[in-house]
């Protein structure tokens, strides 16, 4: 019956969703859950809570019996270690008569209604006055159920912590819950993987998607592999430390396209195709070569993983290479993908792999059948085509699937081109992602067979993972228990579970950082690079790549002898700068709540301190807007004072308006070091060279992402320097010098006090 009722449940909300559209915020949002009535938060929300409606302390009295676990369990290691940590409880180990914790695992022990492929990761965690018992029909079941536990208590007014009585049953709707870990443009250190790892398993995810591209050493092919790329020893690490939490950090590899990062070198420019960087022939025997030692050379890097993720992401131009003997048509083109994906999966599952692809453009629906049923699709029903042919298409590739019994996961993209912050929440722009991720789960479960999710974070834009936490417990959350609760509880329960119960005013602060970096993204115009792509196009078709930088133009300049100027900023930029003027006062307000709650937080402090230094980043463009206009206000005054024959306060207004940009170039200088030595504390430097091996840097001849602008992390500054503000200063300075001169004003002292601007 339950599972019944779950899922009519699911199904009007699909439908009513389907109808209403928009956010996730909509007035049939589920109410809130009987735990968050009652002041307690758990991620993700479980299915079924039967509360006495009493409430016990929980003390340092507790011990923790681990049961048939053992002392060295992660369930039990991460009950004490979080205890501690998070609520200052250091609890004894070992069997006592009362006030114990007793976890347990036996197949068998939990019953619940649900498909037998979840019933391993089940449990009940029930409360009663002397015994809190978790039980599990296996260990993950049990380590599950104790991180319920651990998130479960609240403070009383008394400063008391506190636990419902009563009986929690859970299992989670969809067996995979996959974040993805996207390193394009940047390589986390290994404490902060593990770490990613620890907050992952909380929220009992168990597969991470590991987009490593050039960030794995590659030994059968080192070239590959960028300065200081983590080693195979290096990787294990890192997947044993997720399998012991019961995740599996599955490789992904992008190929035969997105290949940047590998036909970039010299050593492999015959395997372009069609002359471009991004893709690699698929008609020549050595591209699978190549391919497949990448393959063997991650599997090695990664035993006790089941599956690997062969990235087959937007194949634009399968069989296009002049090497092809076949005609480059529709048929042929979705066959030659068709056959790249038939021969992956048989060296993969040669080497015990499961196989999971984004099942996309160009394949054909009808050739849907000609994949092996045991893939998993990614990306359920994705198409890359106009808003009708792909509601046709989508339900014609769900179709093909479900004949051969293919299953699938839910794709939900959490972040993909938004720069410094992503759109997390509803805002006057519309709605936000998890608002999109909520309406796509509920559907999107009730289409073909789906297995499990998939929480895309790309790094097209070089944001910090950070960043990401908010929208990656929304997979988790919503992949457990679909359909609930809603977009603003989530929102609630994650401020509280990852920052600790003490902060304040966090989603306002994300909601205004949102504000801030949308501002900074879309101020800027836009202007043809001279960077150009080889003409390699997309999914709709060859056409030439166009990129276009992000710039704004220099201040006015006074004209040399009158100083006369024509402002630039005034009328056409009007608008940005009055915007400019009003974000930056909230981001003064923002920052002050901001550094109230490092002090608060009783966890993960660096989030915090990524999102002031972020917010310190655009609030020195919002002052570069403002500024400008200020530059070039001063000017008019200095030109008023010339017509008005007073050379002297000429001179002071030029040098005032020269101070002033001096002040925006220190301001991005020192902003910029602060972002990047906080980025660093998590990440290794973008972009590093080692003695012995430098960085390659070549753009994707295709895809224009904003963080491959440059090899290092001063992509995220070069709008700014693109300006020049120092070469105008140079010749504002050959301004003031000349008409100083021409005045008989002391030229020496002006000098030094421009060069005392300069430091």
């Amino acid at each position: 019956m339950n599972t019944l009722n779950r899922e009519l449940k699911l199904v009007l909300a699909a439908a009513v969703l389907f109808l209403l559209g928009g956010s996730g915020l909509w007035a049939g949002d589920p109410d809130p859950t009987p735990l968050f009535r009652r002041g307690f938060t758990v991620i993700p929300t479980p299915h079924e809570v039967d509360l006495s409606g009493e409430e016990l302390p929980l003390t340092s009295d507790w011990s923790v019996d681990p049961g048939n676990l053992g002392d060295d369990d992660i369930a039990v290691r991460s009950l004490l270690r979080d205890l501690k940590d998070f609520y200052g409880l250091a609890l004894r180990l070992g069997p006592t008569r009362s006030h114990v914790i007793r976890l347990q695992a036996r197949p068998g022990l939990v019953a619940v209604e649900t498909k037998e492929e979840l019933a391993d990761q089940a449990y009940t965690l029930t409360i009663s006055p002397d015994t809190i018992e978790v039980n599990g029909n296996s260990p993950v079941g049990v380590f599950y159920g104790v991180q319920t536990l651990l998130q479960l208590p609240k403070v009383s007014r008394q400063g008391k912590l506190l636990l419902p009585v009563g009986k929690i049953t859970d299992w989670p709707d969809l067996q995979y819950r996959f974040l993805h870990w996207d390193t394009k443009h940047h390589q986390d250190r290994i404490e902060t993987l593990k770490r990613y790892l620890d907050w992952s398993a909380r929220f009992k995810v168990n597969m991470i998607g590991f987009e490593l591209e050039d960030k794995f050493s590659y030994p059968s092919h080192p070239v590959i592999g960028a300065p200081g790329a983590f080693t195979p020893e290096q990787l294990q690490e890192i997947v044993d430390y997720g399998l012991e939490r019961h995740i599996q950090v599955v490789p992904q590899v992008q190929a035969p396209a997105h290949m940047a990062y590998v036909l970039k070198h010299p050593e492999f420019a015959h395997l372009r195709s069609d002359g471009s960087n991004y893709q690699a022939c698929l008609c020549d025997e050595r591209t699978y070569d190549l391919i497949f030692d990448m393959f063997q050379d991650l599997i090695d890097a990664t035993q006790g993983v089941d599956f690997f993720f062969v990235s087959t992401d937007e194949v634009y131009y399968a069989g296009i290479c002049e090497k092809c003997r076949r005609p480059y048509n529709l048929e042929n083109r979705s066959l030659a993908w068709a056959e790249f994906v038939q021969r992956a999966h048989q060296f993969l599952k040669s080497k015990g792999r499961k196989v999971l692809i984004w099942l996309e453009y160009p394949l054909l629906p009808e050739h849907v059948s000609k994949l092996p049923a045991d893939i998993i699709d990614g990306v359920l029903g994705n198409s890359y085509m106009p808003p009708l042919m792909s509601f046709v298409a989508r339900r014609r590739y769900i179709e093909e699937e479900r004949k051969i019994g293919m299953r699938q996961l839910v794709y939900v993209s959490m972040q993909g081109e938004e720069y410094l912050f992503p759109d997390h929440l509803d805002s006057d722009q519309g709605p936000g992602n998890l608002s999109g991720a909520f309406r796509t789960i509920v559907t999107d479960s009730q289409e073909g067979d789906p297995i499990g999710i998939y929480g895309a974070a790309w790094d097209d834009s070089g944001l910090h993972n950070e960043t990401f936490w908010l929208g990656w417990s929304a997979v988790a959350q919503w992949g457990w228990s679909v359909g609930t609760p809603s977009v603003a509880q989530h929102v609630s329960e994650f401020m509280n579970i990852y920052f600790g119960p003490d902060v304040r005013a966090m989603a306002e602060i994300y909601a205004g950082l949102q504000e801030q970096a949308r501002f900074f993204q879309t101020s800027w115009d836009r202007v043809p690079s001279r960077v150009r792509g080889l003409g390699y196009g997309s999914s709709q078709g060859k056409h030439p790549v166009v990129r276009l930088d992000l710039t704004l133009p220099q201040p006015a300049l006074p004209h040399p002898k009158g100083l006369d100027v024509v402002p630039v900023y005034v009328g056409r930029y009007q608008a940005w700068i009055e915007r400019a003027q009003l974000l930056g006062a909230k981001a003064a307000a923002i920052q002050l709540k901001l550094h109230e709650n490092i002090a608060l937080a009783d966890r993960n402090q660096y989030n915090l301190e990524v999102l002031s230094a972020l917010l310190d980043f655009t609030r020195h463009h919002e002052d570069l807007i403002v500024g400008m206009h200020d530059i070039e206000r001063t000017l008019g005054e200095a030109a008023q004072a010339a017509r008005s024959y007073r050379p002297q306060a000429a001179v002071e207004a030029l040098v005032s308006a020269y101070a002033r940009a001096a002040t925006i170039v220190r301001e991005r200088r020192d902003t910029y070091e602060r972002l990047k030595n906080i980025y660093e504390k998590s990440r290794y430097p973008k972009g590093l060279s080692l003695p012995g091996k430098d960085f390659v840097h070549i753009m994707d001849d295709v895809k224009d992402h904003w963080a491959d602008r440059r090899p290092d992390l001063t992509f995220m500054i070069a709008p700014e320097e693109s300006i020049d503000l120092e070469g105008w200063m140079e010749k504002l300075s050959g301004i003031i010098l000349d008409y100083a001169e021409a005045n008989s004003l002391p030229v020496a002292d002006i000098s030094v006090e421009l060069k005392r601007w300069e430091q």
